[in-house]
Formats: C-alpha cells, structure tokens, sequence
C-alpha cells in the first residue's frame, strides 16, 4: 500500500525537451501545509543545486529510493486555484513553454520569486591568506547581519555580474552560501535621480569628471530630478553612466513616492444612475443574458458602429452580474484607454474595482492582486494581464476593441488573451462579450458561422450622426515645405481652432523623420545591431532605433562617405508637431507617443488634461485612435492613411481599415457634428474608401473572400517557428534542419509551409531571425506532433546556440 506523500513539481530554468513535472518527497513536516499552487525549493540535475518550483499535485507512492526530497516550503497558501493550475497546464500545452514559465506568466511581478545564492562569512576563516579583494569581502560580511544576496555584493565592490570571487571563496572556506527565493519587488522605471551638494560642486570643477558625466549632471541641474529612462533617453547615454556619478557621490538614487493603491482615495460611488437602453441596446443586452441565464457559458460578439453605446450595455450586464454574486473582468488594449474607463466604473462600482495594467508599479500590481485573491474587489479592469486575474467565481468577461493585437503576447509564453478568457470562462460557465466596432476577421466569421453569438447596434447613440468623412489625395495636394499637413487639413484645423472645438490627429510613426540617407553615396544610417534605418528624435537630437534603443548625435556628416550631404526624409509626430506650430502657433498641442508617455499616469494626466480642454488638438500614433470619447472633439485627421497598407502581412489591409474607422468615430461622439479628413496617396484604394464611408460589412465581404481563396485565418491557423542567434549561417542551419524533421509531419496532414526564410527585419540586437511558417489546424494531433518535433530538436546540442519558439496565430508575420 502507498505509505509516502509526494509532489510533483513544475521546476523553474528547464528547456522545452526536458520540461515536465518531476516527484519530490515531501517530509513529514510539510506534508499537510504542502498544497498544490504552492512554491517550493528542490534540488535539481546532478549537481542538486536549489531551484524554485510549483506544486502541480501531490500523490501517494510506495518506494521512495530514487525521489530527492522538497527542501523548503515557500507558500504557505497556495497562490494558484485548481483553474488557475489547469490553466498553467493549458497555457504550456497551446503556447510551447514550460510549465513554470506558463506559472510566472498567471503572477504579477511583485508576487513571483527569482532564486538567488546569498552569502554570509565563516568564523572560522583564515582571514591571513585573503587576498585583498577577498579580506574587503569577508569583513563586509562579517560586520552584515545575516545572509547577503551575491549579486549585490558583487555590485557593491565592483565586480561583474559574472565574476567567480564569491564561489571560489565558498570552496576555500571563507564564505557560507545559501540558496533561497526572494520577492521581486525593484521597479527600475521609478527609479530617480537627482544631483548632491557634491554633484553642483563638481559642475563648477571641484572634480575630474567626463563628458558623458558632465552633460548628466547639466541635465539635472536644469530639471532637479529625473528617472533614469528619462536621462538615458535625453543624454543617449547607458544607465552605467549614471550608476557611476552615485558611486562618486555626485548623484542620488531614490524611489518616486507612489503610492501602493493609486485609487485609494477615490470616493464613495455615486447613486447607480439608471441605464436606459435603446431598443437596439436593449435587444443586445437581453440576447446577452439570455446567453448567460442559460448557464452553460459561450461567447457573444458585439458589434456596434463608433459612439453607439456599448458602453451603455456593458455596465447594464455588470450590474446585473454582480447582483448575481459573481465577478467580472473588464479589458481594454491600450493604457490611454484606461483612465476614461477607470473614471466611468469609479463613479459607478467604487473600491470594488482593482486595475491591471503595466503603469502601476511592481508593488501596486501585486497589491491589487492580492486585494482580488482576498475577495476585496469584484471586478477587474485592464490591459492584457487583467485575464489571469484570480477570481475564483467569474461571471462575466468583456474585452473592448476585440481585435486588437495587444490582446496577444509577443513573449514567451506567446498567449492570446481573448483564448484565456474562452478557457477562463468555459471554467466557470461564463460569458464572454467581445466588442468593437471593426471586429476582427476570425471572430465576425465566427459570429456569421453561429459559433458566437453576434448583437448589432447599427446606429450611434442619442441619434448623434457619423462624421462627415472626406478624401485628401496628397499627390496632388502635398507640399514640399508642409509633407504632413495639407491645405485643406490645415484650414479644417483652423476653423475648428475658431470654432473653440478640439481636434484629434493620427501620425502612426513617432519621431520627427523616419531615415536619414546621403545624397552622395546612397547610404541609409542604420543601427549596428538591427537591420533597420534610424529615426531622428527632434526632441533629444538624435538618431533612435526603435527597436534595440541604440542611439547617435544627430549628424549631418555621412558615416560612410564623410561628406556632409544628408537627408532628412520621412515624417513622424515630432515633425507633424512642429508643423501645427508653425501654421497654428496660437493652437495648445498634446503630442501622445511613447516617447511623451513614458513615465507613470503620463496617459491619464494628459487625457484628463485634454478633457478639461486645457488642448486644442492632440496628435499621436494608434494610441489616440481607439475608444477616446471627447465630446468637444468635432475633427480628426489621417496624417497618411497609407503607412500600413502594403506591408507584406495578411492582415495589412484588416489594420489600416480598423485603424481608419476608429479613429474617424472620434469626431462627433457628442451634440456637436464631426468631420474627418484622410489623407493618402492612394484615393481609390478600395480600403481606404469603405473606412471613410464606415462600412465594416462590406469591408468583410471582400477580405473573407480573399483570405478564403489563399487560405489564411479563420480558413486555417498560423503557426509560426522562429529560430535566433548571434551566428546567422548556424541559425538559418537550424531552421533548414527542423524543415526537414518536420516533413513527415507535412506531408500527412495537408500542412502547408512557407520558408524556411529570414524574417523581414532579419536581426535585432545582433541577433539574426529566420522563421517557418505553417498553414495548419491548430488541433490536439497537431501540437502534439509539433511538441515531440521541439523535443526532438531540443536534443540537437549542435544548435544549442539557437533559440526556438513556437507562436501560434501571431498578430504579424516579423
């Protein structure tokens, strides 16, 4: 008879072709207060060196010779529900990664452990044979209470993360080490700078200092106090540079006093006011709650044109939700959509609200967490990680704005929320609501099909009209001097400026212009480490990359020829905004990017600053574009309608139509009529014309049939295999060779392949990208072969330099 309790336990740092759940026995002590969601440390490999893991289930068995025994409990409580556990195991099975990655993946940062060996002296050390280094090391700890993290010391003293001095102490007796697990608490994006009495010395040549120091220290002269993403972004320097003045002295690190409940003072909510529906919002939300009443779960597509009240039917399903005693998870995809949102449920719901989004700091989001785990809050709203909140009684789950891609995870593992959000609901017999105006391909395919149900709301709401939409054709009417303003964009903004009206512009790149090149040699400036062009920041006066950070002085001498004949070319926000200066210099303008939204509620203080009218006309990229609602906004205008429409990605023409559309619904939400101007280079584009007259219906028809005669979603899955690494020959080598392991998988399942083949920005980072891309069906047999075909190639140690991953149905084929 089984006589032992084990566990099985989900080990942290495993590759994908050894991950699985390994037995541990549990002592004797811990055998009642180890549960399953709980974390725990086991010794792991030949080595048995300490590692995190999580309990996946525990089991009785009879021989216990080969089973290592749990070390250490770390949880008390368990942090994950049985769902919540199932979900993990879902998340590996259907995203290719490790148990324990899908398990951090359901946390916030501020609630997972990283493993950390620490350090403290031996008393009985011969402090006589120490070398220097070594004697400065032990007496620190000597006179330190208790164990210190390695890391930490090694940084303390100078040393690179990588440097052995600790260990080799450990073997000669001088330290003891101990391995355990710590919270992640450290929020690096909240940590600023200011200058010390020493630093204002220094600046008047009290000490020898660099140029980088110096221009750092200028800097904060200037502003008195900045973050260290702010510093590097304005001086282009490394935060080494600024780690360096606070070992000198000459500047300080301290944390930005944010409070860990942001919405703590919100006040008591508002008397409920009375939702009165429409006769088309009332037939939607009554198909909802039928849907819901009859218990079983499913999912509804609402689909409404721009400013026709789904809001309204929202908070109508919430209330009745919550009068039933369950939950809600409420989503939005974008952070500037938060703060309206957040201002519309406060008012109504109070302190049962807990928010999920990436502008809290690590201690904030690990606090809302903990307040919904205890129950304190019944409903959720936020971004893509409001999903795994740990609701054990949900009722409802709605995600606006649908079919956007911030919905799916570009890392590891490489979800997509509105799937978490199917299997959550299917949990607990839920309904999901997804809503938009465009809604994307797949799911309005799956509401004509019946596999959802679909609710329309046809007309906007309070019989406010769609905007008056007009075509500029830039070819004829651009000017060399003015490439991002045209005339009759100009005068609209103009009048509207008279008017005392506000106007929203759309500019979907950021930057002032988007590539330099030479005129003498044809040499484009490109960042070192990926093979994309610069972008020159007006704003610090410097060439950017957007995609590694790396950046240069703004120059007008050619890197490759030395003559001095560069151009400029391109625009981005920063040059549309220095137009609107100069043709409307009385006009207040909010530029909305992630270069002006990078500290925290950056997007909440200008959006509320915006609605007070304190701004005559906000420009930004797609963060303006979607579910904004200003009802003094009576103009928007398309900067170029054209930037996304013919790259070379299925869903190009899908983006620039939603993306058209939603932002033309901005003007004219209120009791003022709207207009919208589009400008483009392409007037007849066919895209471009259904987005102007709002047209979604027809735009469907014409996409579902394209997508059905060259076979991409929803007529097939998209599974995509990326392989990366330092050496391009060997990474597009394993690409070759997992082409041809997968061929039988190919040929018995009517899969079709395209590559192996560099991806379009073929290396970031100095790491080059090589992909396959497979039409399939994203069945149980299929990733289960594909699963066995990771491991397979996992075990190839000829190509362990490689990195693989696995994205099924990605938002972009890069």
């Amino acid at each position: 008879m089984p006589n032992k309790t084990a566990v099985k336990v989900a080990v942290e740092n495993t590759a994908y072709h050894f991950d699985r759940a390994y037995s541990y026995l549990l002592p004797e002590s811990l055998e009642q207060k180890a549960q399953k969601g709980c974390r725990v440390m086991v010794p792991f490999g030949a080595g048995n060196k300490l590692r995190q893991g999580v309990i996946i289930e525990k089991e009785m068995v009879d021989s216990t010779e080969k089973l290592k025994s749990v070390s250490k409990l770390i949880d008390e409580k368990p942090l994950l529900s049985d769902e919540m556990l199932q979900l993990v195991l879902w998340l590996k099975e259907r995203t290719f990664c490790t148990v324990f990655e899908a398990f951090k993946a359901v946390l916030p940062v501020g609630v997972t452990n990283k493993t950390v060996v620490t350090y403290t002296s031996n008393a009985d050390a011969d402090v006589e044979s120490m070398t220097a280094d070594e004697k400065t090391i032990y007496e620190f700890l000597q006179k330190s209470n208790g164990y210190k993290e390695g890391a930490k010391i090694l940084a303390k003293y100078g040393f690179k993360n990588d440097a052995d001095i600790l260990s080799r102490m450990a073997k000669k007796g001088y330290l003891v080490t101990n391995t355990d697990a710590v919270r992640r608490l450290g929020d690096k994006t909240i940590r600023m700078v200011r200058l010390t009495p020493a630093g204002l010395d220094a600046l008047g040549g009290e000490m020898k200092i660099s140029q980088k120091q110096g221009e750092i220290l200028s800097l904060l002269k200037d502003v008195e106090t900045a973050s260290v993403k702010e510093i590097c972004y304005f001086t282009g320097f490394t935060p080494a540079v600024v780690s360096a003045l606070e070992r000198k002295g000459l500047v300080e690190y301290y944390d930005n006093e944010i409070s860990r409940n942001p919405y703590e003072n919100i006040e008591s909510p508002e008397a409920p006011v009375n939702i009165n529906l429409t006769d088309e919002q009332q037939k939607a939300y009554d198909d909802i709650m039928t849907l819901y009443n009859e218990g079983k779960g499913g999912v509804s597509l609402l689909y409404g044109v721009t400013g026709s009240g789904k809001t309204s039917v929202y908070l109508k399903l919430i209330d009745d939700v919550l009068s039933k005693g369950k939950n809600v998870i409420a989503m939005v995809p974008e952070i500037s959509l938060t703060p309206q949102t957040l201002n519309l449920f406060h008012k109504r719901y109070g302190k049962k609200i807990a928010v999920f989004h990436s502008a809290l700091s690590v201690g904030q989001r690990a606090d809302e967490w903990k307040r919904v785990k205890n129950g304190e809050a019944s409903i959720v709203i936020g971004t893509r990680s409001a999903v795994f909140a740990p609701f054990q009684n949900i009722g409802l789950i709605i995600i606006d704005e649908e079919q956007e891609h911030t919905y799916k995870s570009e890392q590891t593992p490489r979800y997509n929320a509105k799937d978490v959000a199917r299997f959550r609901c299917a949990a607990n017999k839920a309904v999901l609501v997804l809503a938009s105006a465009t809604p994307s391909v797949e799911s309005f395919a799956a509401a004509k099909s019946g596999r959802y149900k679909l609710s329309t709301l046809t007309k906007r709401y309070a019989d406010a009209g769609l905007p008056q939409v007009k075509i500029v054709d830039m070819l004829t009417e651009a000017d060399d001097d003015n490439n991002g303003i045209s005339k009759p964009l100009a005068k609209a903004l103009y009048d509207n400026l008279q008017n005392h009206k506000q106007s929203i512009l759309l500019m979907n790149r950021r930057g002032f212009n988007t590539y330099a090149s030479c005129k003498s040699c044809g040499n484009v400036v490109t960042c070192p480490s990926c093979s994309i062009s610069m972008t020159y920041h007006h704003a610090n006066g410097r060439l950017m990359c957007h995609y590694c950070g790396y950046s240069i002085p703004f120059t007008k001498k050619c890197p490759s020829c030395q003559s001095t004949d560069m151009r400029y070319s391109g625009i981005g926000t920063q040059r549309v905004e220095e137009q609107l200066q100069n043709l409307l210099p009385d006009a207040r303008v909010l530029r909305m990017d992630a270069d002006t939204t990078m500290s925290r509620f950056a997007h909440e203080e200008k959006l509320t600053a915006f609605a007070n009218g304190e701004y005559d006309i906000m420009l930004g990229t797609q963060m303006v574009a979607k579910g904004l609602d200003f009802e003094n906004v009576t103009l928007v205008g398309v900067i170029s309608a054209d930037s996304q429409l013919f790259n070379d990605d299925f869903r190009s023409q899908e983006r620039t139509f939603d993306l058209i559309t939603q932002v033309v619904g901005r003007s004219g939400r209120g009791k003022y009529k709207g207009t919208a101007l589009i400008q483009t280079i392409n007037p007849e584009n066919e895209v471009i014309r259904l987005a102007a007259e709002q047209d979604y219906d027809s735009f469907f028809k014409e996409e579902i049939d394209i997508r059905k005669m060259l076979i991409y979603p929803p007529f097939c899955d998209i599974c995509l295999i990326g392989f990366s690494g330092e050496d391009e020959t060997m990474v597009r080598t394993a690409a070759d060779v997992f082409f041809e392991y997968a061929k039988p998988l190919l040929k018995n399942n009517s899969i079709i392949a395209m590559g192996p083949m560099a991806a379009r920005v073929v290396k970031i980072s100095n790491k080059y990208r090589y992909r396959l891309i497979l039409k399939c069906k994203n069945n149980k047999d299929f990733r289960k072969a594909l699963s066995d075909l990771m491991i397979k190639f996992g075990k190839n140690s000829k190509f362990s330099s490689v990195s693989v991953y696995v994205d099924i149905n990605p938002q972009a084929l890069v």
